[in-house]
């Protein structure tokens, strides 16, 4: 493609039908990627999408770039593949709740503890929704569902602080329909390693407007939205965020004319993880959503590294496939006489 051309939105999008229940929040997160990607100066030859199972996996094939629509809970497998390939490609993971936190909770601990260079989007809505309305691993206790008739009693995994547990370097919030979502993505792209993003993604078919209670236009009060070295203010400024230093855990305060300091609200620090785990565990009964940038401190990827090693174990060596199939243990198998 020529360097000269300007990309737009209609660059990264395909002829195909797009195929989610109409209301579906996937239609707004498709739309965001794809107003994003000409934004990040990102290049459809050079981008690769990676999916798993689920009604989000089948994002590749609305994405005008590679994609890989592969087995359930195995895109990152897959994607750490493609990226140790050609470490220059921008991989994009897609999942789910379920695909990433059920069967495929194991790779997703992995791809972060490891750091590979890729965005991984987790669209959460708290069901599984191809397989017709089962819960998932994030879905609520109480939840009733074909497979929880009576009410789920499990306790709902938390996917950033399951991905903060595994290591990761980057982890964010957005929400499908909001106009920060864009901001969320750049920054995730801008980030070196494995940039984890959580998603709020409504099914309207399976659980309609679950999250509401802070989605909803009247109850945008309770979403924090956090800036880089910025107050933590919610409510239109009218409340913050302060750190209660008896017992070493966040609470609520009210802020009087914008005077946040004298409230004690704490200002944004992305590189701060222990503020991370608290932000994300933060009960949404008495508290806002943490969304946003949450943590961010970058560290080396996993595929540099094996780069470094292969560079230096092949240094001064000059490739012979035959000593490399002879190394170690070997023998030769050889026909015996037969018996008369």
């Amino acid at each position: 493609m020529n360097e000269l051309t300007k990309l737009t939105a209609k660059d990264f999008a395909t002829d195909q039908e797009v195929r989610w229940c109409p209301g579906c929040g996937d239609y707004a997160v498709l739309k965001a990627v794809q107003r994003t990607m000409p934004e990040l100066g990102a290049k459809p030859e050079n981008t690769v999408f990676i999916s798993g199972i689920g009604c989000s996996s089948r994002f590749p094939y609305y994405m005008e770039t590679y994609g890989f629509h592969t087995i359930h809970g195995r895109a990152p497998a897959i994607a750490t593949g493609v990226k140790l390939a050609n470490p220059d490609l921008d991989v994009w993971i897609i999942t789910g709740d379920g695909d990433a936190l059920s069967i495929g909770g194991n790779h997703t601990m992995h791809v972060l503890r490891r750091n590979l260079d890729c965005q991984i989007l987790l669209f959460n809505n708290e069901i599984y929704g191809l397989t017709k309305g089962q819960y998932s691993p994030t879905s609520r206790a109480g939840t009733r569902s074909p497979s929880t008739p009576y009410g789920s009693v499990d306790r709902p995994a938390n996917p950033c602080a399951f991905a903060l547990g595994s290591g990761a370097r980057f982890v964010a919030r957005g929400i499908d329909v909001s106009k920060h979502l864009p901001d969320v993505l750049k920054a995730a792209y801008a980030h070196k390693g494995a940039a984890f993003v959580e998603i709020y993604q409504n099914c309207i078919v399976y659980n309609d407007d679950v999250f509401a209670p802070f989605t909803a236009k009247e109850n945008a009060g309770k979403q924090l939205w956090l800036k880089t070295g910025e107050p933590m203010l919610f409510d239109g400024g009218a409340k913050g965020i302060a750190l209660d230093v008896e017992t070493l855990s966040l609470r609520v305060v009210d802020v009087t004319d914008g005077d946040w300091q004298s409230a004690g609200v704490l200002v944004h620090n992305p590189q701060n993880k222990a503020l991370a785990q608290m932000l994300v565990e933060m009960p949404s009964d008495i508290f806002p959503v943490a969304l946003g940038v949450i943590f961010d401190s970058p560290a080396p990827t996993f595929e540099s590294a094996v780069v470094e090693q292969n560079k230096a174990a092949a240094a001064g060596k000059a490739p012979n496939l035959q000593a490399l199939v002879s190394k170690g243990q070997s023998w030769q198998v050889e026909k015996e006489p037969r018996a008369e």
